[in-house]
């Protein structure tokens, strides 16, 4: 076993698993058998199966436990994740407002209220505006306090004639790019007789999540709410419910009167825990200030394995690598070596959010080797 520093800092942006494979050759020795490398003419055959278009491909709870998935690192903690959301409200609530703030807060890495934001380049569709108003309300919002991680366009393409195209260039010029704003879904839906049926809402929503979900970014649609009242308000939603039943969750601003500055903030979505803001505007710079959370947020319970891993194994160390058993060797914690590297699949996005520690395992001839670095890990 052998501590060593990382040869290339891994470029991570979203996740605590988003870095790329690192190449290095290592003398630790490790015991553990980690299944067998599959052979050629075994990924011959998946291969093969899997262009049959008779073959489901599926996977066992043993290999879902033996993978690591990429995890969802909330742009603003317990508010915005990766993924795709629809923001709703009336016309002329201050919905825009409330973009731009959220834009500016992300672009600067500046606290949103009480939520820890994580800095990223943002895109703000402003399609319903001109720059002269845009000028003149982020001028009434922030002063001259400026960010060149924020841009802005008062133009785009529609769906399926040239947007995904336009997204998807703009991603790849700013690779940090973290949220796009598209204010409003109305100004980009493909033309069409059947606009509002339940599977073209369907089929819009799941091919704009397709494009975030590649990306690992948040895209927030911003669109209006029906006149009529709903037992549960996200029906309130303009369009029929495919929209809200393909997307990632939703957000939905109320004002308690039409001529007030007070509003209710009520969010629903798969990666964070429903939750009801109550706002005021301010009437000056007219930024939304939250008053109270209805609910608190959630906080997960101590989890020891990665506080020991944390502070008994990486706390002077840059890196280390090694085999399960040697990990369970360095903790005071009572696991079973390949108890640890399943926990430590599930749990990298956490050990990442608390401690900035990386996590890898993969299978060689040997075994099983273990990966765990710092974020902030310089070349060496």
């Amino acid at each position: 076993m052998e501590n060593k520093k990382e040869k290339t800092a891994p470029d991570v942006s979203v996740g605590a698993d988003t870095e790329q494979p690192i190449r290095k050759n290592t003398t630790s020795s490790i015991s553990e058998n980690g299944g067998n490398i599959k052979s050629f003419e075994e990924l011959q055959r998946e291969m093969q199966l899997r262009s049959d278009p008779s073959y489901l491909q599926t996977i066992s709870m043993n290999e879902l436990f033996d993978t690591q998935y990429r995890s969802k690192q909330p742009l603003i903690d317990g508010l915005l994740y990766p993924g795709t959301y629809i923001f709703a409200g009336s016309p002329k609530l201050g919905k825009s407002f409330l973009m731009a703030q959220l834009a500016y807060h992300v672009s600067t890495g500046t606290p949103l209220w009480n939520y820890t934001t994580r800095k990223g380049t943002v895109l703000y569709l402003a399609l319903e505006d001109d720059y002269r108003r845009l000028q003149e309300r982020l001028y009434r919002m922030f002063g001259t306090e400026s960010t060149d991680n924020l841009y802005f366009s008062v133009s785009a393409s529609q769906l399926g004639n040239g947007l995904d195209e336009q997204l998807a260039r703009f991603v790849a010029e700013y690779k940090d790019t973290k949220l796009i704003i598209i204010d409003t879904l109305q100004k980009v839906r493909e033309v069409g007789g059947d606009n509002y049926s339940y599977a073209n809402d369907y089929q819009i929503m799941a091919r704009l999540k397709s494009f975030a979900d590649a990306h690992g970014l948040c895209l927030l649609l911003v669109h209006h709410t029906r006149k009529q009242n709903a037992d549960d308000k996200f029906d309130m939603i303009s369009g029929t419910s495919g929209l809200l039943g393909a997307a990632d969750g939703a957000f939905l601003l109320q004002k308690e009167k039409r001529t007030g500055n007070a509003a209710t903030l009520e969010v629903s979505g798969r990666d964070q825990q429903d939750q009801k803001l109550y706002l005021i505007r301010n009437t000056e710079t007219l930024l939304w200030d939250l008053q109270k959370a209805e609910t608190e947020l959630w906080k997960e319970p101590p989890e020891p394995l990665l506080d020991e891993i944390a502070e008994l194994v990486m706390k002077d160390n840059p890196y280390w690598e090694g085999s399960p058993t040697a990990l369970v060797a360095l903790i005071n914690v009572d696991i079973q070596p390949h108890v640890i590297t399943r926990k430590l699949n599930v749990l990298a996005g956490r050990l990442y959010a608390e401690h900035g520690i990386l996590f890898r395992s993969e299978r060689v001839h040997e075994g099983r080797k273990l990966r765990l670095w710092k974020d902030n890990t310089e070349n060496a």
